[in-house]
């Protein structure tokens, strides 16, 4: 392969991960060093089924993504054997995931991310992990929505039936 068709090939996968970075709800940068092929298999694999996007990039070409995204923060956490999560939707899937995934297999290390736009760190991120998903979320607004009224209705019941 020529020089050229090397550089286009990597700028090309640039721009991809600039792209990805932008249109991103949350992305993890972890460190997988360790890991052996199957348990890297595995954790694609669960993270596909959530609709996260993990992907092994070089840390030259991430930096230059992260640089044409405006997140230059990141930098100092790529170093080392690098792959990144996206995911275009929920923002606790993937760290939820990942943070699992590494209270199962230590060698897997959880670097710093980026959500909704913001840089945090993996402190941050195992935080955001314990929070309940956004269905659980949704589920306990309803709840909360729900109890006013439901309790309304018991009261209303319970005059009905000493009355009668």
């Amino acid at each position: 392969m020529s020089n050229t068709k090397i550089r286009e090939e990597k700028s090309l996968l640039v721009s991809e991960v600039t792209t990805r970075f932008r249109d991103s709800s949350c992305s993890i940068i972890a460190d997988y060093r360790g890991l052996n092929s199957s348990q890297v298999t595995q954790l694609r694999k669960t993270l596909r089924e959530a609709g996260i996007e993990f992907q092994v990039i070089k840390n030259t070409l991430a930096r230059r993504a992260t640089a044409e995204a405006k997140l230059t923060e990141l930098d100092a956490y790529l170093t080392g054997p690098t792959a990144i999560a996206f995911s275009k939707g929920d923002v606790v899937a993937p760290a939820k995931i990942l943070s699992d995934f590494a209270k199962k297999n230590d060698k897997l290390q959880v670097k710093a991310g980026v959500v909704e736009g913001k840089v945090v760190d993996s402190a941050q991120i195992k935080a955001l992990a314990e929070l309940p998903s956004r269905d659980g979320l949704l589920s306990m607004l309803l709840s909360v929505l729900q109890a006013p009224v439901r309790n309304f209705a018991l009261a209303v019941k319970a005059v009905a039936e000493q009355k009668a």
